[in-house]
C-alpha cells in the first residue's frame, strides 16, 4: 500500500513556509503523494468543524508545491463538480499536470454544503447524472483533438483544448462519496475511489467491495482500480480502549494502517488537517508543525 501525506492547508499552520517544509520532507522520506481538499466557504456562525474555517485553495496549493518538489505525486481529494464547469477544470488541471511533470491525480465529488451550492449557483437536481456527464466531458477535453458535446447538462461546440495533460490517456480520475450510488458510480466510471474524512474505516472493506462489484458489472477490471483512503490521523500520547481507527498512539496508528491495507486500500494519505489540535485557526502553528514532523517520521514508508 502506498502512503501519502497532506500538507498544511487548513488553519493557522497553513503557511507557505510550512507547506514547503512538509512537502519536501514527505518527498525525502519516501511518501508517495501529497493531497489537498476543497472548502470554498464557511457559515457566518462558524458552526462547522474548525478544519473548515480557513482553507487554502487546493489546486493553487498543488501548483505551488509542484515547484518545490520533483517526484512526489500531487492529488486533490476532492474538487466538487457542481461548483465549476468541466471546461474550466480541464484547462486548470491540464496546466497543472504539465507544470508538475505529469504528477497529478484528480479527485472529484459532489459536495455537501448548502451554503456553497447556493453561493456558486449550483443545482442539486439530478446531480448524480450530471456528475457522470461531467466525467465524460472532462475525459473528452483531455483526450480528443476536437470535442463536440451536446448532452443533457453540458453543450460544447466543436472546439479544441490545448495543450493536453502530460499524462496519457489523462490524469487519473478518482471519485469520492459514501452513498451506495456514489460507490457504484466510481466503479463504473472512474480510475478509483477516495474515502471522505467521515468514512467509517471499520467498514471500508464493504465500500471497496461495492465499487469493485460495480466495475465488474460494467465490464471493467476491478483489479485496475485504486482505493485511496483519507487518513484523518489524530496522534495522542495514549489511545482510549474504544478508539476509532487512526486515533491513538503512533504505534496503534501504524497497526491501523496495516489493517486498512488488508481491507483493500491501495493508498492511504495521512491528513493532520482534520485534527482539531492542528488544523484549527486557533492552533499554535509551530506546535502543529512539530507534531507533523513527528508523524512524518513515525509513519514514513522507508521507516
Amino acid at each position: 500500500m502506498d502512503i501519502g501525506f497532506a500538507p498544511p492547508v487548513s488553519g493557522s499552520w497553513a503557511t507557505p513556509e510550512h507547506m514547503v517544509h512538509v512537502a519536501r520532507r514527505a518527498e525525502l522520506l519516501g511518501y508517495h503523494s501529497l493531497w489537498t481538499f476543497q472548502r470554498l466557504l464557511a457559515p457566518a456562525d462558524l458552526g462547522w468543524s474548525e478544519t473548515y474555517h480557513s482553507v487554502q485553495d487546493p489546486l493553487t496549493t498543488l501548483a505551488f508545491l509542484a515547484a518545490h518538489t520533483t517526484r512526489i505525486r500531487l492529488g486533490v481529494a476532492v474538487l466538487n463538480m457542481p461548483f465549476v464547469s468541466p471546461v474550466v477544470l480541464a484547462k486548470q488541471t491540464a496546466t497543472l499536470d504539465i507544470l508538475s511533470g505529469g504528477r497529478l491525480d484528480v479527485g472529484l465529488g459532489l459536495g455537501w454544503s448548502d451554503e456553497e451550492y447556493q453561493a456558486t449557483g449550483a443545482s442539486r437536481h439530478r446531480r448524480g447524472q450530471r456528475a457522470a456527464e461531467f466525467v465524460t466531458v472532462l475525459r473528452s477535453l483531455w483526450q480528443d483533438e476536437v470535442i463536440a458535446h451536446r448532452g443533457e447538462f453540458y453543450q460544447i461546440p466543436p472546439t479544441r483544448l490545448d495543450p493536453k495533460p502530460l499524462q496519457r490517456p489523462h490524469p487519473p480520475i478518482l471519485l469520492g462519496g459514501q452513498a451506495p450510488a456514489a460507490l457504484r458510480r466510481a466503479g463504473r466510471l472512474a480510475d478509483g475511489w477516495i474515502s471522505g474524512s467521515q468514512e467509517d474505516l471499520t467498514g471500508i472493506a464493504a465500500a471497496i467491495t461495492t465499487v469493485r462489484t460495480a466495475a465488474e458489472q460494467a465490464g471493467r477490471d476491478p483489479r485496475s482500480l485504486r482505493f485511496v483512503c483519507r487518513g484523518a490521523v489524530r496522534a495522542r500520547p495514549a489511545g482510549p480502549a474504544d478508539r476509532t481507527p487512526l486515533t491513538g498512539t503512533l504505534e496503534q496508528i501504524r497497526s491501523d494502517v496495516d489493517r486498512l491495507a488488508e481491507a483493500g486500500v491501495t493508498e492511504l494519505f495521512v491528513d493532520l488537517n482534520f485534527d482539531p489540535e492542528i488544523g484549527s485557526p486557533s492552533a499554535q502553528p509551530r506546535e502543529s508543525l512539530r507534531r507533523a514532523d513527528e508523524v512524518l517520521d513515525a509513519l514514513a514508508p522507508t521507516r
